[in-house]
């Protein structure tokens, strides 16, 4: 498969916990660095995409969550600041984050990957026709197993045990794909 860029979910999938945490205080989990690092070598582009609705309530800024994610070694960022009840387009389960990224980097979704922990990345995906890799580090469990009901019409095309195994599993995909 010719991977043009990988997805990344923030909370639960590359640190902090199944809660939303504010740059101030979210750590990155063991591995993700050298992880982030291994993709960043294959040339492969990464894209963070995150609900973050303690942005409209005014608990934090747009701007941290972007800073912080592009320090992170992300390439770009997208950031859905809205309230679950709001009605956008980018919130996910919805795929505005993902087609305004396909706009802006000229990206077929189709050859591009999605790694979260949660069942909204794993149906955002699914809707916009990406790989998706469910992690089982923040939600990934609940997504499985509490809310399979929400998305039980897909399945993840892998289930790895943290971010690290997800990177690994991008070498593998690249590389079965003669890339």
């Amino acid at each position: 498969m010719n991977i043009q860029a990988v997805f990344i979910d923030r909370d639960g999938t590359i640190g902090g916990s199944d809660e939303v945490e504010y740059p101030d205080s979210f750590e990155l989990f063991a591995n993700v660095d050298q992880a982030l690092g291994q993709l960043k070598v294959m040339g492969i582009k990464l894209l963070g995409f995150t609900n973050q609705p303690g942005i409209a309530s005014g608990e934090a800024t747009e701007e941290a969550f972007y800073n912080e994610m592009k320090a992170f070694g992300f390439d770009d960022v997208y950031i859905c600041p809205h309230q679950h009840d709001d009605g956008c387009s980018c919130r996910k389960p919805n795929t505005g984050m993902l087609e305004r990224a396909a706009i802006e980097h000229e990206l077929d979704l189709t050859q591009c990957i999605v790694i979260g922990d949660r069942w909204s990345d794993m149906l955002a995906a699914h809707r916009a026709g990406c790989t998706k890799i469910l992690v089982q580090t923040g939600a990934g469990h609940a997504a499985l197993h509490t809310y399979r009901h929400k998305w039980s019409e897909i399945e993840p095309d892998y289930i790895v045990k943290d971010f690290a195994e997800a990177a690994q599993t991008i070498t593998y995909i690249r590389n079965i794909g003669g890339d």
